[in-house]
């Protein structure tokens, strides 16, 4: 979502009024449905900004990546709450109801929420933790893409971003099989929105081919990308932009393979070339 605001543009010393197209910023309050001892709760977890539509998405996203449901059978129903409000005229509540999670610690669901949302997941006591909550290792050998298909990507990424073409403030995160096939592209003002919107709309709609599938990031990879993607069992995260150092030491410890730097010509892969066909 967009929307047009009056801005004063100088180009080669000369003042132009113009309207720029600038992307949606909204806050979106996440609240679960569970049941407590046979009574069912509604409990606000978290606020997080976010560019809105697919709001679905981004919470199951949120919830997969968490370790509080382990797929989207879990889930009940997905509804809007409250009324239109702000200048955009916009919901910006919505509950997830977890019909099959019994007992939910909701005052450890809300700390991880805001640890994430502050600051992010920082520090050995973190990559020790997310060790325990990975269900399933990923595969040392798969997906297997072709080196020339790397430098494609950027440019499949960029023909599938509508919002960033119309206002350039805006991430993009993609899901592609390992022929460069898009599979589904979601953009957000939060990069880890974007990838957490793919994630849960993957779930959905029953499209992961986790052994046949890699993740694209239209900017730097950071340690939290680099947990998200783990979490979805995705041995392949590759990104326009540079890894932090803290998400090349995660993905060398679960034998991820990390591609930076993308670009027409040139790739930096940083750990995991045994999935790079030369």
């Amino acid at each position: 979502m967009n929307s047009k605001y009056k801005t004063i543009k100088y180009k080669q010393n000369k003042a132009l009024d113009i309207e720029d197209l600038v992307s949606i910023e909204e806050p979106l309050e996440m609240i679960v449905r569970y049941k407590k001892n046979n009574k069912w709760i509604k409990d606000s977890i978290s606020i997080t900004m976010r560019t809105p539509g697919d709001d679905g998405s981004l919470m199951v996203g949120l919830l997969l990546n968490e370790g509080i449901i382990n797929d989207a059978g879990e889930i009940g129903n997905i509804k809007k709450l409250g009324k239109k409000v702000g200048k955009f005229n916009i919901q910006n509540k919505l509950q997830i109801s977890l019909d099959n999670i019994r007992n939910l610690n909701i005052k450890k669901l809300r700390r991880n929420f805001l640890t994430n949302s502050s600051c992010g997941v920082c520090g050995k006591t973190s990559i020790d933790s997310l060790e325990v909550v990975c269900k399933t290792k990923i595969n040392k050998d798969i997906p297997k893409i072709k080196n020339e298909l790397i430098t494609k990507i950027p440019d499949l990424l960029r023909q599938n971003q509508s919002e960033f073409s119309k206002t350039g403030g805006i991430h993009a995160s993609g899901l592609f099989d390992k022929n460069g096939k898009v599979l589904v592209i979601r953009e957000d003002v939060g990069r880890h929105n974007a990838l957490d919107k793919v994630i849960g709309y993957s779930h959905l709609n029953s499209i992961f081919d986790t052994k046949n599938q890699f993740i694209a990031c239209s900017g730097r990879l950071s340690f939290e990308l680099v947990q998200k993607t783990l979490m979805a069992n995705i041995g392949l995260l590759m990104g326009v932009g540079a890894p932090t150092s803290l998400a090349i030491d995660l993905a060398k410890r679960f034998d991820m393979t990390l591609i930076g730097f993308v670009k027409s010509d040139s790739f930096n892969i940083y750990c995991g070339e045994n999935r790079i066909l030369k």
